[in-house]
C-alpha cells in the first residue's frame, strides 16, 4: 500500500508543488494582516453560502448574494448602533462617576480583613484621580491616531464587506481556480478538502453568534433583574468577551464585579451565580449541540491553537483560534493521517 502510495503522488510535479506551497505559507507570515482579513472573510462566506445556494434556485446568484450581504449588514446596524448609543450614555455616566467609584474601592478594601489596612492607607486618591485624569488627556491628545486607526478599520471593514461578496458570487470560480493549482491526480482530493473546510468553519461562525448571543441574553437580563449598572453595557461586553475562549469569560466576570462591587456581597454573590448558569447553559447546552454539528475537536486542540494564534496573530487571531484549528485539523486527516491508516 505506501508503495502504491509512493508511486502515485510522490512525483517531481508533486514535490515541486509541494515546495511551492511551503514558500507560499512563508509569505503568508510576512503579510498576515491580510491573510487573517482574506480568512475572516472567507468564513464569513462560507457561513452565508447555504443561504444564497437556497435563493440562487429562484434568482441569480449575484442578485441572491447583494440580498444576503445587504441584510446581514442591516440587521447588524439595526442590533449594534442602538447599542452603541446606549453603550456611550452609560460609559459617559462611569466616567462621571469615576472618583466616587475610586473613593468607594478603597473603602471596600479598607473594610476587608484579608488586605493590608497600612498598604491601603498608602494609596493616595489625588494621585488615582491625577493618573485618572492625565489617561484622558492622553486619550484626547491622541484622537488623531485613534481616528487615523478608526478610519484604518473602515477601510478594513469595507474591504472585507467586498471580498466576502466576491467569495459569495464567483464560488464555483473560486474553487476551480483553487482546483487548478493542484496536479490532475489531487484534483478531487483537494475540492473534497476545501469542501470539508468550508462546511466545518462556516458552521463555526454561524454558531459562535448563536452562542454569544445566548451569554449576552443571560447576562444582561440577569444584571437588570439585580438592579446593576449599566446592566446592557455590561451584557454586551459578557457577549463580546465570550467570543475569546478561556480568558475572554473570566476578564468580563471581573470587570462586572468592579462595576458592582458597592451593591454589597449578596449581589457580588448573586453575579457570580448568574456568570456559573449563563457559562454552564452555554458549555452544556448551546454549545456542545451547535459546535458539535459542525466542529469535532477536542479541547485541548482548541486551547493549543489558541495560544498559538494569540502569540502570532493577536485578538483577531484568538477569535478565529477554533476555525484555524479546524482548518489544520481537516488538513492532517486527510493528507497525513487516511494515507497512514
Amino acid at each position: 500500500m505506501f508503495d502504491v502510495f509512493v508511486k502515485k503522488f510522490v512525483t517531481v510535479k508533486n514535490i515541486i508543488f509541494f515546495i511551492i506551497a511551503i514558500l507560499f505559507i512563508i509569505f503568508i507570515t510576512k503579510i498576515k494582516d491580510i491573510a487573517i482579513l482574506f480568512f475572516a472573510s472567507y468564513v464569513i462566506a462560507c457561513s452565508l453560502n447555504p443561504l444564497v445556494d437556497k435563493m440562487t434556485k429562484k434568482m441569480s446568484r449575484s442578485l441572491a448574494s447583494t440580498l444576503v450581504l445587504c441584510g446581514v449588514l442591516l440587521i447588524s446596524a439595526l442590533f449594534i448602533l442602538p447599542l452603541f448609543v446606549v453603550a456611550g450614555q452609560q460609559i459617559k455616566s462611569f466616567l462621571v462617576m469615576l472618583p466616587e467609584h475610586v473613593t468607594a474601592v478603597k473603602s471596600f478594601l479598607m473594610n476587608t480583613p484579608l488586605v493590608s489596612q497600612s498598604t491601603i492607607a498608602q494609596l493616595d486618591i489625588g494621585e488615582l484621580l491625577s493618573t485618572a485624569s492625565g489617561f484622558t488627556t492622553k486619550f484626547v491628545n491622541d484622537s488623531i491616531n485613534l481616528s487615523m486607526e478608526f478610519a484604518s478599520a473602515i477601510v478594513y471593514f469595507l474591504a472585507a464587506c467586498i471580498i466576502v461578496y466576491y467569495f459569495l458570487v464567483d464560488k464555483e470560480t473560486v474553487k476551480k481556480t483553487y482546483s487548478s493549482l493542484f496536479p490532475r491526480p489531487m484534483k478531487a482530493k483537494a475540492e473534497e478538502i476545501l469542501d470539508t473546510i468550508s462546511v466545518k468553519i462556516g458552521g463555526y461562525m454561524l454558531a459562535l453568534i448563536v452562542t454569544i448571543g445566548c451569554v449576552g441574553l443571560i447576562m444582561t437580563a440577569g444584571l437588570m433583574l439585580l438592579g446593576v449598572d449599566y446592566a446592557l453595557l455590561l451584557g454586551v461586553l459578557n457577549a463580546v468577551l465570550d467570543i475569546i475562549p478561556v480568558v475572554g469569560p473570566g476578564l468580563a466576570l471581573v470587570i462586572t464585579l468592579l462595576v458592582a462591587y458597592k451593591m454589597g456581597p449578596l449581589t457580588l454573590v448573586l453575579i457570580i451565580l448568574l456568570f456559573i448558569i449563563a457559562q454552564w447553559a452555554e458549555n452544556n447546552l448551546v454549545r456542545p449541540y451547535i459546535f458539535g454539528k459542525f466542529l469535532d475537536l477536542h479541547p485541548l486542540i482548541i486551547y493549543f491553537f489558541l495560544f498559538v494564534t494569540a502569540q502570532y496573530l493577536g485578538v483577531i487571531g484568538v477569535i478565529f483560534a477554533p476555525a484555524i484549528a479546524a482548518t489544520v485539523c481537516v488538513l492532517i486527516e486527510e493528507l497525513y493521517i487516511k494515507n497512514v491508516n
